[in-house]
């Protein structure tokens, strides 16, 4: 229990600082595990292939967006629990979460395996690798469960306080795919099924181990699954389905982007596409920080300490700012370098420099809204932070980088994209700042249920 740390108290630059360390670095492990993966397929068998696991990982991702939804609702309930002290609050929360996600996991499962191939028509996968493509995926989502089970072990981790302990887990699983990865693909011959079966044997052995490791060392009170009360279940799909609703915006928002992009032809798509990979990357920091003070404000949240949620939010957005700056003027020296490690088009490799220049500066601000909507959603107003994430995407950034395209050519997309992170950021501070996000008491009536 000594991981577990108790944020209702103590210094806050501190807590942050190293709560946050651990999981920026479990988000870049996550980030490289699929990066891992990617380049296995690809060398092992082929271009196809490689084609066929990006399809099937967009639809994995959209299954996913929805479960991370009611892990973002896990951590803002568990850590208003854990900071009022209620053991029971948690073990029945905990019960609640693990039956739901469960009962999800199995629907899931049979639907996505049935209907795999009809999902890759729908998305236009070509015939050639559309076979290659309903194996992996049908395979995915037999195992769909070891996926949802270690991130909903890590998420309650990290809303009791400990950071540390995930990133253990999914150090295990990268590693475990790493060699899984070509022993099942080339040394087995399995092909593509090699390469799902390695995903699923390393997030499985990853989720039992996690398992074992929290029962025994009594990390979190989890108990034998009942069925929950109707008030649990309401509480927690009252804050899921908005929280699973706002990953669909986004994704559905950065799909509206690349529409625009694609208007100015392939060097600027492949530009786009380099950029955007160095942006996943670089913005690590910002959505491990966003993490840390939604755990960390849930807890005071929880015992209506507003006094300290407020300096919560305040070292957020300064230590922040003074790290995504930092990144920002080290990504506006080296873009030109960073853009070739991808491609090495010059047309291409110019405007992809020119990109991330302008977007590099504007980090600090999108970073902003990271913070605050991460404290905003710890007090459980997810409907708002849903409004939130459409202004953001679709009122600022897509019309935005339209429209400045429009008016600047290509170099006008990313024009648009700074300043929709600025505009975001202001809305996001006045909604933080003027909202009634203080207001939301998720357990009034549901203390008893």
């Amino acid at each position: 229990m000594k991981k577990q740390r108790d944020f209702t108290e103590g210094n806050i630059l501190k807590q942050l600082i190293v709560f946050s360390g651990p999981i920026m670095l479990t988000n870049l492990l996550q980030t490289s595990y699929q990066f891992a993966d990617s380049l296995w397929v690809g060398n092992l068998l082929g271009a196809d292939a490689l084609g066929a696991v990006a399809i099937s990982s967009t639809i994995i991702f959209t299954v996913l967006s929805f479960v991370l939804g009611l892990n973002n609702a896990a951590l803002a309930i568990l850590s208003q629990q854990k900071g009022k002290q209620n053991e029971d609050g948690l073990k029945r929360y905990l019960n609640a979460f693990v039956v739901i996600l469960t009962g999800i996991s199995i629907v899931l499962m049979i639907i996505g395996y049935v209907f795999a191939s009809f999902f890759l028509r729908l998305l236009g996968t070509p015939d050639g690798i559309l076979e290659e493509a309903t194996t992996y995926l049908q395979l995915n989502f037999l195992g769909i469960l070891f996926l949802f089970g270690y991130n909903f072990i890590s998420t309650v981790l990290r809303a009791l306080g400990d950071s540390k302990t995930p990133l253990i887990f999914v150090t295990m699983a990268v590693i475990l795919n790493i060699v899984f990865a070509p022993l099942f693909i080339a040394g087995f011959n399995l092909g593509i099924a090699g390469a799902a079966l390695a995903t699923i044997a390393a997030q499985g052995s990853a989720f039992v181990y996690g398992l074992v490791h929290v029962l025994r060392h009594r990390l979190a009170p989890f108990t034998l699954p009942t069925l929950p009360s109707k008030k649990v279940v309401g509480v927690i799909l009252n804050l899921g389905i908005p929280s699973g609703l706002q990953m669909a915006v986004i994704s559905a928002g950065v799909a509206a982007i690349m529409s625009v992009v694609t208007t100015f032809g392939e060097d600027v798509v492949a530009g786009f596409g380099a950029a955007q990979r160095l942006d996943s990357l670089l913005m690590l920091p910002a959505h491990a920080l966003g993490t840390s003070v939604s755990s960390m404000a849930g807890q005071n949240i929880g015992i209506r300490n507003w006094s300290r949620v407020k300096e919560i939010a305040k070292y957020g957005v300064l230590y922040n700012f003074s790290i995504m700056l930092t990144i920002g003027i080290i990504a506006v020296i080296f873009a030109e370098y960073g853009i070739r490690l991808f491609i090495q088009d010059s047309e291409a490799v110019a405007f992809g420099t020119i990109y991330l220049q302008i977007v590099a500066l504007c980090y600090p601000f999108l970073g902003i809204n990271f913070i605050l909507n991460g404290i905003v959603r710890a007090s459980g107003a997810m409907y708002q932070v849903l409004a939130l994430n459409i202004l953001s995407l679709w009122v600022l950034r897509y019309p935005l980088a339209a429209i400045f395209s429009n008016w600047l050519g290509d170099v006008g997309i990313a024009v648009g994209m700074g300043m929709s992170f600025l505009l975001s950021s202001l809305f996001a501070y006045l909604y933080y700042r003027f909202g009634k996000w203080r207001e939301k008491e998720l357990f009034a009536d549901q203390e008893k249920g």
